[in-house]
């Protein structure tokens, strides 16, 4: 947010999505209804420092840091704001005054704020929390919006991995020790991330496309929603077709954890110290943001594939987007706007994400460090795409004039490769020690999911380095030397 963007905020005044409040000296006692009414209707921003006319009065500067606090404490509060919540807020200052922005984002979720539910109206907030209608409206125009809340009443719990479920509980526990989520069970714990609901057509309750998506076994996912996947492809020397391709159809989870490895696979990571210190994977924080945000932010219910493509000088991402605006995006102009909040907090909750927008930062900072000046293209469109520059390939006077194509594979492969082929090692030891052992057996002692499991031993399968010798049950591995 910058001064330019509160100018013209004051100067389109209050309205359905912009309210103005004065708070000098501290939080005015409805502000939270307001985020209330925000996050049940399209979101917006709050200006505190300026009054219902308009003029900016300012917030006083020694206060902001209290304020801020005592904002982001409260509407994270679920005695306050049930379901909590999060907010994006800047201090700016305009003519010598303070002013503090608070930006509301649009909510997948109906809101109560002192247990009450709140709707806006022009520039009033309005309590319908007796009236039936309006709350219904409410409830239904959340299920219609995101597609996350699509409800499939078919759906059970024996249709969820309740190993996917388990390691989920384990990574919220490790990324936040008071998190109450990983000492629920099952159940418990999707009803409280908004996974289950009442459908407002037919009254009926079931989970949501956004519970399905992150904790649904392969073969349910497959049958409500067959077309969802997501290509990882590099197109470097055949670039009518491809060099390598991998097809990602399971759960968002393991999804994440397999596109990192293809990217690992296929891209450098140059050495990087930031501020001098402490060493910074570059790809590893680029690629985290693309990759959550293709999987985080997608229009489910499009069947257009997600994309991630690898060419030569660049890398591009596309995913099918519900467009909240069209054209680049930049820090200076970003708006953050989460097009599956559910599915978003359950990244940040094990901590696969950051706080909304915080990402799209990241890769603003950290891109023209990796590629050496080029600047990242993030453009809002009904396909959502990334294009993250490659660095440019120059050659050292210190080094040959010209290098064999075959070095340079084998020099990027060992650089690229290592994590990989640490992986697959660790899983022949496995095997060489023993040849009876199951993949349940492989996932504990490892450290991986059971679908990165999968991909290593077809990949060494592929590669001839070992098979099966008799059924799944009874049978054993054979490492072929």
């Amino acid at each position: 947010m910058t001064k330019q963007d509160v100018e013209k905020l004051i100067k389109a005044g209050e309205c359905i999505n912009i309210e103005f409040k004065e708070s000098k000296t501290g939080v005015n006692g409805d502000l939270y209804q307001t985020i209330c009414a925000f996050l049940n209707r399209i979101g917006g921003h709050i200006l505190l420092g300026v009054d219902d006319i308009g003029k900016i009065v300012g917030v006083k500067k020694e206060l902001i840091p209290k304020i801020k606090k005592e904002i982001v404490t409260t509407v994270n509060n679920s005695h306050k704001i049930n379901p909590p919540t999060y907010v994006v807020i800047d201090d700016i200052r305009i003519k010598g005054k303070s002013v503090i922005v608070i930006s509301v984002p649009e909510s997948s979720q109906v809101h109560r704020c002192n247990n009450k539910i709140y709707d806006r109206n022009q520039d009033a907030d309005l309590d319908i929390t007796n009236h039936r209608d309006s709350v219904a409206m409410v409830y239904f125009k959340k299920q219609t919006n995101f597609s996350e809340n699509k409800i499939f009443h078919q759906i059970s719990l024996d249709d969820f991995n309740v190993d996917v479920m388990e390691r989920a509980k384990k990574m919220i526990k490790a990324n936040n020790p008071n998190s109450p989520l990983p000492d629920m069970n099952n159940l418990e714990m999707l009803k409280s991330l908004g996974f289950y609901q009442r459908d407002m057509n037919t009254g009926k309750e079931g989970f949501t496309l956004g519970a399905l998506l992150l904790f649904g076994k392969d073969n349910a996912i497959y049958s409500l929603i067959a077309y969802y996947k997501t290509d990882a492809i590099v197109r470097i020397e055949n670039i009518d077709r491809y060099d390598d391709r991998e097809i990602v159809n399971t759960n968002l989870i393991d999804s994440f954890d397999m596109l990192m490895q293809f990217i690992i696979k296929h891209l450098s990571d140059p050495f990087y110290l930031e501020d001098d210190i402490h060493r910074v994977s570059l790809r590893d924080k680029i690629f985290r943001e693309v990759i959550s945000n293709i999987l985080i932010h997608r229009e489910y219910l499009n069947p257009l594939p997600g994309r991630i493509i690898i060419e030569k000088t660049k890398v591009i991402a596309e995913n099918a987007n519900r467009a909240h605006g069209f054209g680049h995006i930049n820090p200076q102009n970003l708006t953050p706007f989460s097009k599956n909040p559910k599915i978003a907090r359950v990244f940040r909750d094990i901590g696969r994400a950051d706080e909304l927008g915080s990402g799209t930062r990241n890769i603003f900072k950290y891109v023209p460090v990796y590629s050496k000046g080029a600047e990242p293209q993030l453009i809002e469109e009904d396909i959502f795409r990334t294009i993250i520059p490659l660095m440019p390939e120059k050659s050292s006077e210190k080094t040959v004039e010209k290098t064999t194509q075959k070095t340079v594979e084998k020099t990027v492969e060992k650089t690229t490769q290592k994590t990989v082929e640490k992986t697959v090692e660790k899983i022949l030891i496995l095997i060489r020690e023993n040849p009876k052992i199951t993949m349940k057996e492989m996932e504990k002692t490892t450290g991986l999911s059971r679908r990165g499991i999968e991909w290593n031993i077809a990949k060494l399968k592929k590669e001839g380095k070992i098979k099966r010798i008799g059924p799944d049950r009874g049978g054993y591995w054979d490492v072929i030397e």
